[in-house]
């Protein structure tokens, strides 16, 4: 893998992109599709926008982030939580639940500046607070999700919708391709197998790991909803990778 990895000034730049096309994702939803289930266990679309919204809301506001953590960790205890952060996302779709589609959708518009300014002005020091993600990632830095975690949450999302909205997704080389390839590049490095990847679409490429690896060829969203546990794979695509 000779993959260049995101680094913060492009990160930056890829983060302000994403939330402008997750919002004009949901600015345009239909109610029937506010209320469409995704494949998130629990979640409607409405849901997880309003998941996307506190995480942002948390982005934005140190006050907001220590509130979320205050009260969203305790909630792990009375819901199925799997990860410490279930009782977040839980919180902030509560705490949202009181707020009409239109509401949601220009708030969703107007954080995303705000977020993206808040994580880029994070203090140098707090940058390397480490953060336990859970298998395979492990222990990271929080610059990890300050820089690149938070968008592909994001994004994840905004494919989590489209999937079950059944509308085309807004793809693009420059900015889906990016997330994919440094996806892929880590996603390599973890698992340290060889392969031959090729990913169809806008947002696909062609990837190789050592010699004589398994060959895949698949979607390049596809791939990111199998690593992401959407959808179950097989042989190499067994690797996950959270979003």
């Amino acid at each position: 893998m000779n993959t260049d990895r995101i680094q913060r000034p492009e990160a930056r730049v890829l983060a302000e992109e994403e939330f402008v096309r997750f919002a004009d994702l949901t600015a345009s939803l239909t109610p029937a599709e506010w209320a469409t289930p995704t494949d998130c266990t629990g979640w409607d679309v409405r849901a997880m926008v309003l998941h996307v919204l506190g995480s942002a809301d948390a982005q934005a506001s140190v006050p907001q982030f220590l509130h979320q953590l205050r009260r969203g960790i305790p909630l792990n205890k009375e819901i199925d939580s799997h990860h410490w952060v279930d009782g977040l996302n839980e919180l902030q779709i509560r705490e949202r639940s009181h707020l009409s589609n239109d509401e949601v959708a220009a708030q969703v518009q107007s954080v995303g500046p705000k977020a993206v300014k808040g994580r880029w002005g994070t203090p140098p020091p707090m940058r390397y607070v480490p953060i336990p993600f859970g298998a395979p990632v492990g222990w990271k830095p929080l610059k990890y999700l300050l820089d690149v975690g938070f968008t592909r949450d994001v994004w994840a999302h905004r494919i989590d919708i489209h999937a079950v909205i059944d509308r085309p997704m807004n793809l693009t080389a420059d900015h889906d391709g990016r997330l994919v390839a440094d996806i892929v590049t880590e996603w390599a490095a973890i698992h340290g197998e060889p392969f031959e990847l090729v990913l169809g679409g806008p947002a696909g490429g062609k990837f190789t790991q050592g010699v004589d690896g398994e060959r895949v060829e698949i979607d390049a969203i596809e791939f990111i909803r199998v690593l992401a546990g959407r959808r179950a794979g097989t042989g190499m695509l067994s690797h996950p990778l959270p979003l």
